[in-house]
């Protein structure tokens, strides 16, 4: 039976690490990925929205996933997400990622053209089949895929004994008490969206996965501890500071990726590059809300007991 143990926590969604040519930059994706480790995170989701997936090549992707692992060396519990919107693609990932040893596999639907149940179904088998000794996780975020995971497509999808759970991102957070509910003893659900990590890991998320996670890890990690001791108030606190920080970053003109990497500069002297057209880089009109964004995570931090960064 799965060791549930080991999708539970906190587990940033890794950003894509860009050098200055806009290529992916092995020095600076081992860099974030030894921060992460630093800050005690309990595992990374690679390739996935954060990673700018659907805009890169699959070497890209590859030399990402290859980089990261040879950062954590063994360290951390690594989900790749490996879904291209062909199948051909996304099984050549799949099959690189066990070759690098992750722990587990993920993958979204196939999005623009909208296939039968049957077809996703295939799809996701396919990809899984690339990669037999590794678990597979569904990716469920219908409002960019625009397909939903289905009780009946998971329950199709069940039958194949690699599939071990969920990411679910989608908005009602009680799909996540019905996908557990669906995979029983042994499988996972993770919780997706940021703003609701408290509330997804109550009703019965074992972990979370967040594009956000990785700007501000403190305030996650302390969430966790909270829930762990039962002390909801508390951790509703800092999950009300948490959403107020993200609030802050969508603001921004420019992509909230873009605002993330500059938040690592400003707060953590971490130079991750900027992000891949056709995401839009910063404006100078976005200055005020990029340092606004980073003293808001530095006194949340602070707040709440986590000591504080200092302003670099």
């Amino acid at each position: 039976m799965l060791d549930v143990t080991k999708f539970q926590g906190v587990f940033p969604a890794f950003y894509a690490c860009y050098d200055e040519q806009g290529e992916i930059s092995a020095e600076r994706t081992q860099a974030l990925a030894k921060h992460l480790l630093a800050k005690g995170v309990k595992g990374l989701y690679v390739g996935g929205s954060s990673g700018e997936c659907i805009y890169q090549s699959v070497e890209d992707r590859k030399k990402t996933l290859e980089n990261v692992m040879k950062a954590v060396g063994g360290k951390l519990t690594v989900i790749a997400h490996v879904a291209c919107n062909n199948t051909k693609d996304s099984r050549e990932l799949a099959a690189h990622a066990e070759g690098q040893g992750v722990d587990a596999i993920a993958a979204i639907p196939p999005i623009y053209f909208h296939l039968p149940e049957y077809a996703i179904a295939k799809y996701w088998n396919d990809i899984s089949a690339a990669a037999p000794h590794t678990p597979f996780i569904i990716y469920n975020i219908p409002q960019l895929a625009g397909t939903a995971l289905t009780l009946p497509l998971y329950r199709t999808m069940l039958k194949n004994p690699m599939v071990i759970g969920v990411k679910n991102s989608s908005m009602a957070t009680q799909d996540i008490q019905m996908f557990k509910a669906e995979g029983g003893e042994g499988h996972i659900v993770m919780n997706g969206p940021d703003e609701q990590f408290i509330s997804g890991r109550v009703i019965g998320a074992d972990g979370g996965i967040g594009g956000t996670y990785a700007v501000m890890p403190e305030l996650f990690l302390r969430m966790n501890e909270l829930l762990a001791q039962g002390n909801i108030a508390a951790a509703r606190k800092v999950q009300n500071a948490a959403d107020s920080i993200i609030y802050k970053m969508c603001s921004a003109h420019g992509n909230m990726y873009a605002v993330i990497k500059e938040i690592l500069r400003i707060n953590e002297h971490l130079d991750i590059g900027s992000v891949r057209a056709p995401l839009t880089e910063l404006v100078p009109e976005d200055r005020p809300v990029v340092e606004e964004a980073a003293r808001m995570i530095r006194d949340a931090i602070h707040d709440n007991g986590m000591g504080g960064l200092k302003e670099r």
